[in-house]
């Protein structure tokens, strides 16, 4: 079984590679199935020796060598439909979970991921006749049925659950009318803008009040000088999310590039728990701005921790690559109150020997960051100075719109942990 990856490059996607599992006994293990990955010969001769946006991940540079793997290469699940988008296609095939699954949700699911890679056989072509859109109202009054409402008015919906995570998640195009469609329904000349909309996780009032909140959460971030693109907009119990890994230019969508951390680290597993040092190490080899992005991905963890994010995976950071050969760290995403959650999601990664109780000693962790060649004590120095912000964040979250019960809630962990910034680091 053979299948085809599709690079997006100048313009138009190009055939880069083919990823072959064999026996049916492989096949049948999922992702934990062995794989051989071979580079197209064409596309090998023209991009030779590449590694950024023009590699189908920074992981496996651009050659004429044969990749065998125990496992899927970690960039493809990236690409294969988890959490609500799994649930979506498993219904929608009439096919059971589990790793019997994996290779038909890849070959169905995949056609239109985040970033600037698919999988060819999942691609559907574009209907003769785009659909008109749906209307804004369309989308905030039908909520979590609008993937069924959208069906059932004869909009194809394929591209439009290619996020992964646990809540609904719907890719979206808007084009120049403000009408909405599904991404990968409506052609890029058409399109305006892209949007990540997002609705709760189940029907409990926290998962309400954690989507809510999200959008505040940004808000705090880009005040707090973390890198957050566009304004997020939150509606009647959807949150809209501006798309950083496409930009619209005229009659012309450019795909940047996008591998999580997870992938990168060459981990071909979901939910583990991979220490934050080791996805310092991966950001250190593969950014080209290493020391900035680490700085970025410490701070971030500091506000994870201050604002009571747990839900730290590895899949919830990313690379992006860009036509200009830079590979930096994605803007911030997925950063939401997680400890309002009802199941108790507990701090996903950590500091290794450096953190006790969710609550790292941040001079170690600048220590630990040296052999990466980041500077400790000038690192250290920017933590004592964003100790002194942490220190403000009830009154930046209240003037962002966080819930004033979750700021209550907050308040002296926030000031315990400035205070480790200012005397610690």
């Amino acid at each position: 079984m053979i299948c085809t990856l599709e690079i997006y490059i100048k313009d138009q996607w190009i055939k880069a590679a083919n990823f072959e599992v064999r026996p049916q006994t492989e096949i049948d293990k999922g992702y934990r199935g062995s794989g051989f990955l071979t580079y197209d010969e064409d596309y090998t001769a023209e991009h030779l020796n590449e590694r950024g946006i023009n590699a189908i991940s920074c992981r496996y540079l651009v050659n004429y060598q044969l990749y065998d793997g125990e496992a899927w290469p970690s960039f493809l699940l990236d690409l294969l439909p988890s959490g609500a988008g799994r649930r979506h296609w498993l219904s929608k095939l009439a096919i059971q979970d589990g790793p019997k699954s994996d290779w038909t949700l890849l070959l169905k699911g995949a056609g239109n991921a985040p970033g600037n890679l698919r999988i060819a056989e999942a691609v559907l072509p574009l209907p003769p006749t785009p659909h008109a859109g749906f209307e804004y109202a369309d989308i905030i009054t039908r909520q979590e049925k609008f993937i069924e409402y959208a069906q059932t008015h004869g909009a194809p919906v394929a591209g439009s659950t290619g996020a992964q995570g646990d809540a609904p998640k719907f890719l979206l195009s808007e084009d120049h009318h403000g009408h909405w469609h599904a991404d990968g329904a409506l052609a890029d000349s058409l399109t305006a803008r892209h949007w990540l909309v997002k609705f709760p996780r189940g029907k409990e009032a926290s998962d309400r009040r954690i989507l809510r909140n999200e959008a505040a959460y940004a808000k705090v971030a880009k005040t707090m000088g973390l890198r957050v693109f566009g304004d997020f907009k939150f509606d009647n119990n959807v949150l809209f999310v501006p798309r950083f890994d496409r930009e619209v230019t005229r009659n012309q969508v450019i795909r940047h590039g996008q591998e999580t951390l997870c992938s990168l680290a060459g981990v071909s597993e979901f939910s583990v728990r991979i220490p934050q040092e080791r996805l310092c190490e991966v950001i250190a080899e593969y950014s080209s701005n290493k020391e900035a992005d680490i700085k970025e991905f410490v701070l971030r963890d500091v506000l994870n921790v201050a604002m009571g994010n747990t839900d730290n995976h590895a899949r919830n950071t990313s690379m992006s690559k860009y036509p200009d050969g830079r590979v930096t760290l994605s803007p911030l995403y997925d950063f939401a109150p997680m400890i309002l959650d009802d199941q108790g999601i507990a701090r996903v990664c950590r500091w290794t020997d450096v953190e006790d109780s969710g609550m790292p000693d941040w001079g170690r962790v600048a220590d630990k960051l040296g052999p990466l060649g980041i500077d400790s004590k000038k690192l250290r120095a920017e933590l004592r100075t964003f100790g002194a912000k942490v220190r403000a964040l009830p009154q930046i979250m209240t003037q962002q719109g966080v819930d004033p019960d979750l700021i209550k809630q907050l308040k002296m962990h926030v000031k315990e942990l400035a205070d480790k910034l200012e005397k610690t680091c």
